[in-house]
């Protein structure tokens, strides 16, 4: 079945680009996730994979020339297969009537291409089709990392169907109806718009279509389809783009044709094992670039504990394990010279360099998603930063009385941090221009009906905020539970999308890593940030009722709020920042702890 190939979205605020230059031609053979064109936007020039095996059969859009998102700019029919689709199949019946009488032998060759062509659009006619879901206000598309279920498998109604990843949140989306998986539209790695189709389920029992795989032969003998699938997973294999997303036909139908291979005694599928026999059972599906990935630096992959969704073996995994093999085979040579027990010692105080020096690697996703965010939100604004320093020590005070009751009433350890969001929340109720958010264009300011807290989590993928919805309406002890509870579910990957965003004020603490304080980025849509640095004791000026002006040693913290400059002037900054630096000093939450 002929496959479009349309404009990608290459950016949230790009409605077209232009074609630069086409990287194949027309007539000449391409593979899934090879580079076809070349396309130039006002944010980025990039290229545009083949999303399909196939023949370049048309070209839609011609270099130089511009062409709107979702448009169509070429097509790719399979091997043997008509371009357009439409046309070439009524043509076909004409010129074999003309020919019938002079050529008997093309009647006989006419019935082979026209035989497949009726089966494939029957498939997806009919069905439920399976939609990428909106994980999130800010999320626009999102990847398959892993189908859950294959074509031909049956499905119940909100079983997990498959995994999708984006920049905030992993997910699993269910199937929306019971009935057989008829088609895959989109394979795993690649990546799809949110309300794109992603797979179509049918009626149980309903025919499955067939997945865009490489095209195989036609004339293959009746006795020879066992045998023919085999070149087609080993050739793939070696020859696999590490261009991400990875080739839809050596993905999804992959699978399958790895356990046909390994039921007939042939020679052959020890050579689409072999690469696969640790990886696979022990990790489930492992996609070719990891696989091969595995197989450059000597890793195997029934030995490596996959961090990605499911315990999927990614390819930051097997690059791990490879440093970690390297550093092994390094470690024993210097360990076996030494005779003298002071050596070692003097070894183990020298810090080791990072096994990354001198490496290039791939730009994670989550990481290019939040570089352009940043980036973007410092040109959006006009950011002012305003520090201020807080005495909080009656509030360390109040953590040592009460944090053994805290924890048995509340299950969570009590730390500076719900203190110091308390204080926020309430100042962000006095003082709503600090909540509220700007349009310039529209000339409007709106002010939130609530205070939805964000609050910046470091984890191993990157920084995340999730956000503790309503927190005007929370406690001292219920902050600090939703923390606790958020940040943990961020950090492990459990954290849903509707969790993640709609924050109308973030609260990030720098101090946990030992600054004093920093300069945050404002994220818009918000209008202001609050970084809490560390708490530390330096000697500090206080006035006592009795002695007058003495030095003591005090807990002291900086506050630091960067604000968005057209909409909140510096006093407004100021009275919001006094008003949280007052009810922190005052330590008047005995009521709060149950003192």
């Amino acid at each position: 079945m002929p496959v479009s190939v349309t404009m990608p979205r290459l950016g949230e605020s790009v409605t077209e680009g232009t074609v630069t230059r086409w990287l194949k031609q027309e007539g000449e053979t391409v593979e899934v996730d090879e580079p076809l064109l070349e396309v130039s936007t006002d944010k980025v020039d990039t290229e545009i994979p083949s999303p399909a095996a196939g023949v370049l059969t048309r070209i839609v859009v011609g270099e130089d020339e511009t062409a709107e998102v979702g448009s169509e700019l070429a097509v790719i029919s399979g091997e043997g297969e008509p371009a357009g689709g439409g046309a070439a199949p009524q043509a076909a019946p004409a010129e074999e009537a003309a020919e019938a009488a002079e050529e008997p032998q093309a009647e006989a060759e006419q019935p082979a291409v026209e035989e497949p062509a009726p089966a494939a659009p029957a498939p997806s006619g009919a069905g439920t089709p399976v939609q990428m879901p909106a994980l999130g206000e800010s999320v626009t598309e999102g990847t398959v990392t892993r189908w859950l279920k294959q074509v031909g498998e049956t499905v119940e109604v909100d079983e997990p169907l498959l995994e999708v990843s984006t920049d905030k949140v992993d997910t699993e989306i269910p199937s929306p109806v019971a009935g057989t998986l008829l088609e895959i539209k989109v394979a795993e790695d690649e990546t799809a718009e949110v309300g794109a189709t992603l797979a179509v389920v049918g009626a149980a029992g309903g025919a499955p279509a067939q997945p865009k795989p490489t095209p195989t032969p036609t004339p293959a003998p009746a006795a020879a389809p066992p045998a023919q699938p085999e070149p087609q997973v080993s050739e793939p294999t070696p020859g696999v783009s590490y261009n991400e997303p990875a080739a839809e036909a050596e993905t999804a139908p992959q699978p399958a044709k790895v356990e046909q291979a390994a039921q007939p005694p042939a020679p052959t599928p020890p050579r689409v094992a072999a690469p696969v026999a640790g990886g696979e059972q022990a990790a489930g599906y492992v996609t070719p670039l990891v696989r091969k990935l595995a197989g450059e630096h000597g890793v195997d992959l029934g030995s490596v504990n996959g961090t990605g969704v499911g315990g999927r073996i990614r390819k930051q995994d097997v690059l791990d394990a490879a440093e970690k093999a390297r550093a092994a085979k390094a470690a024993p040579a210097p360990a076996a010279q030494p005779t003298a027990p002071a050596a070692p010692a003097r070894a183990a105080e020298k810090p080791q360099p990072s096994a990354k020096r001198g490496t290039t690697e791939k730009l994670p996703r989550i990481r290019a998603a939040i570089a352009k965010r940043m980036q973007q939100s410092l040109h959006e604004m006009a950011q002012l930063t305003t520090v201020i320093e807080v005495d909080v020590t009656k509030i360390a005070k109040l953590r040592a009385q009460a944090k053994d009751s805290f924890l048995q009433r509340h299950g969570v350890k009590l730390s500076f941090l719900p203190f110091f969001a308390l204080a926020a929340i309430e100042a962000l109720q006095r003082y709503p221009i600090v909540n509220a958010r700007m349009d310039l264009d529209g000339g409007t300011i709106t002010y939130p009906e609530a205070e939805n807290l964000g609050i910046a989590v470091d984890t191993e993928r990157g920084l995340l905020v999730p956000v503790i919805h309503n927190a005007g309406d929370l406690n001292l002890g219920g902050i600090a539970k939703r923390v606790a509870d958020l940040a943990e579910r961020t950090r492990t990957n459990k954290i849903s999308p509707d969790e993640i965003a709609g924050a109308t004020f973030t609260l990030t603490n720098t101090g946990s890593r030992g600054a004093l304080f920093d300069t945050p980025i404002v994220p818009s849509p918000q209008s202001a940030m609050l970084g809490t640095g560390a708490v530390v004791k330096r000697p500090v000026v206080v006035n006592d009722p009795d002695l007058g002006e003495v030095v003591a040693v005090r807990q002291m913290v900086y506050l630091a709020m960067s604000y968005d400059h057209r909409l909140i002037d510096g006093a407004d900054a100021a009275r919001f920042l006094v008003a949280v630096k007052e009810r922190l000093e005052a330590g008047q939450f005995e009521a709060e702890l149950g003192l």
